[in-house]
């Protein structure tokens, strides 16, 4: 079965970050670059975070637009070991848009019923490297029905799917501040030693919101 299509979505400084050395990251982007990523995320079919972003941020993922959208993306974490807690924003609103947790790992049979009997899906994907196998959770996106995905943090899994040559478009949202580089990059480490092994993209769109850029790039 063909994989879906991935659209991934930074928000981040000039030099990359998408938050200070001591982890603040809200707002790097102002309200207009915000609005348009919740209008992203409302066209979505699911949106895709990472748990080291769902721990950090504490996200609902749910699209907050006016009006509010007809329906709500599903959503999707990669998790190592359910590490997730189960009163996080991510596990409100079950009932209009569901939740699935892909794990490298099952746990204890308790915490893994803890999320099934909330009504949250959980999925094992076979290990790679020191993660979760990114082409696998591809494969049973795709095998669950979902033709596109919306990528929305962080940077180890914004890695895994660019190594993985599996993002098709990049939304980039840059403001104009710099954090240097002790801030959190928006991409984690690709290994590239020689330019030519680059990922290459090529910029089809680029629109001013505020005092802010919004980058559109297709696979080259």
């Amino acid at each position: 079965m063909r994989r879906p299509s991935v659209r991934l979505k930074l928000a981040t400084s000039l030099d990359g970050r998408i938050a200070t050395s001591a982890g603040e990251s809200r707002w790097i982007t102002g309200e207009a670059a915000r609005a348009q990523v919740q209008l992203l995320r409302a066209k979505a079919e699911i949106v895709l975070i990472g748990a080291g972003t769902a721990r950090a941020d504490n996200p609902s993922l749910l699209a907050r637009t006016e009006p509010p959208p007809e329906r709500q993306p599903a959503r999707a974490v990669v998790t190592s070991r359910l590490e997730l807690s189960p009163d996080g924003a991510l596990f409100q609103g079950l009932d209009v848009s569901p939740v699935i947790l892909f794990s490298i790992e099952r746990t204890g049979p308790a915490r893994h019923a803890i999320f099934e009997a909330m009504g949250v899906s959980v999925v094992q994907v076979p290990r790679a490297g020191d993660g979760a196998d990114i082409s696998a959770v591809l494969s049973r996106l795709g095998e669950l029905g979902f033709a596109s995905v919306l990528v929305e943090g962080g940077g180890k899994l914004a890695a895994s799917l660019l190594a993985a040559s599996a993002v098709d478009r990049i939304e980039w949202f840059r403001a104009p501040i710099v954090l240097g580089s002790e801030g959190r990059p928006a991409v984690g480490e690709l290994a590239v030693s020689q330019l030519g092994d680059a990922p290459r993209w090529r910029r089809v769109a680029l629109r001013e919101l505020g005092p802010d850029l919004w980058e559109s790039y297709e696979r080259v």
